[in-house]
């Protein structure tokens, strides 16, 4: 049996809008492996945004318990969050979130100046996970000179480069067209096959048919709960 990465129990989110209360998430109990590609799939306002902060300790929750990695993290305060984020996240986003004057290179290497590697070390380590994504030879180039699907994929290489546990990915296609979706969903499930844990987080079934699991939530709940057998994205590219 494969290891648990993520359990939540009973996981619930408020949020206070003047004197009402609104319910964003209530009580959702699941586990992901170790090695898991998910897809969290819901339309505007059914929680899959809030269940992916509070899944990237970026929020903390109004009620029930979260594990990550065997650490509950739904009591840890802020600055804790921050020490787990850094150590056992890694996020990608629809847009990118690059800094525009700085090389490829550069931008992935900036999550490990909080860590103890020597600059040597982490240009190293930033030039591998590059290499990895297929962008060896765009080191120095700048977010400007790198086409949407390539920015992605350097926005990819700086999610894994601290060896996260988790790789969480906030609609990673929007901002792409077509072809370059598949490319990036293709390389996701490569990453995957190497034993990434990937939670993807999106509203179009399209992307979602390329995990191995999607969960569907509505009104803050989960509706739906099923395995897929995922296509190969690659194939698609042919």
């Amino acid at each position: 049996m494969a290891e648990t990465l993520i359990r939540v129990e009973e996981l619930a989110k408020e949020y206070r809008m003047g004197s009402t209360t609104v319910p964003a998430l209530c009580g959702v109990s699941l586990d992901i492996a170790v090695g898991e590609f998910v897809a969290v799939m819901g339309p505007s306002g059914s929680g899959k945004s809030t269940f992916m902060n509070l899944l990237g300790c970026l929020d903390h929750p109004s009620g029930g318990r979260y594990w990550l990695g065997g650490e509950e993290v739904s009591r840890l305060t802020g600055d804790e969050l921050a020490r787990v984020r850094n150590r056992k996240v890694g996020f990608v986003f629809q847009h990118f979130n690059l800094l525009a004057r700085t090389s490829a290179h550069d931008n992935v290497a900036l999550p490990l100046l909080y860590s103890a590697m020597l600059p040597e070390d982490r240009y190293q380590h930033a030039a591998q996970r590059l290499a990895q994504v297929g962008l060896a030879d765009r080191l120095d180039h700048h977010p400007a000179q790198l086409s949407g699907g390539q920015q992605q994929r350097v926005a990819i290489a700086r999610a894994l480069v601290n060896n996260p546990q988790l790789v969480l990915a906030d609609e990673p296609t929007g901002a792409l067209d077509s072809r370059t979706s598949v490319e990036i969903m293709a390389l996701l499930q490569q990453l995957n096959r190497e034993g990434i844990t990937i939670v993807l987080v999106t509203h179009e079934y399209d992307v979602a048919h390329f995990a191995k699991r999607i969960i569907s939530f509505r009104d803050g709940r989960i509706i739906e709960d099923m395995s897929n057998a995922a296509n190969d994205a690659a194939a698609l590219l042919k």
